[in-house]
């Protein structure tokens, strides 16, 4: 796994959100600034705990003009089913095929219960307007990314 670092040049992607629709990273680059945080599947307990801060403190982010945005391998329907269950206010992209994750460097080789598996790694990108990688965010427990992202962008304002 050879995750992106702070610098690179973000890879532009277009994938389908809960809604069916195209949704670009160049597009949202226009008016903000992105977190494109990665994680490994809707409705799990850790997802569940990162995606409702992330609702919660949206107003937050919005204060340093960022916008965040959820990429999972995760089907649409599936998608659909998380932000209504949980009541989220921000866009999850479907990323099936994982081509996105491997872009990133986060799809790599994973260990749960003495298996190993390929999946995404829980790392989240702090995507400048320019495109390029501000900050990479990949030590934080679940319920603290949104507080970690949030101190990031104040220190750096």
């Amino acid at each position: 796994m050879n995750t992106l670092q702070a610098g690179d040049k973000a890879p532009l992607f277009t994938l389908e959100d809960q809604n069916g629709e195209a949704v670009s990273l160049a597009t949202l680059l226009k008016d903000h600034e992105v977190l494109v945080y990665f994680y490994p599947k809707a409705m799990t307990p850790g997802c569940i705990v990162q995606a409702e801060q992330l609702r919660d403190h949206k107003a937050e982010l919005a204060k340093f003009n960022t916008v965040a945005v959820g990429i999972s391998p995760d089907p649409v329907k599936k998608l659909k089913n998380f932000e209504t269950k949980k009541e989220l206010n921000f866009q999850l992209l479907s990323d099936e095929d994982h081509k996105v994750a491997e872009d990133f460097g986060v799809w790599g080789l994973k260990k749960f219960m003495g298996k190993e598996y390929d999946g995404i790694h829980r790392i989240s990108f702090l995507v400048g307007q320019d495109g390029h990688i501000k900050h990479v965010f990949n030590k934080f427990k679940t319920k603290d990314h949104h507080q970690v992202v949030i101190d990031y962008l104040a220190d750096n304002a």
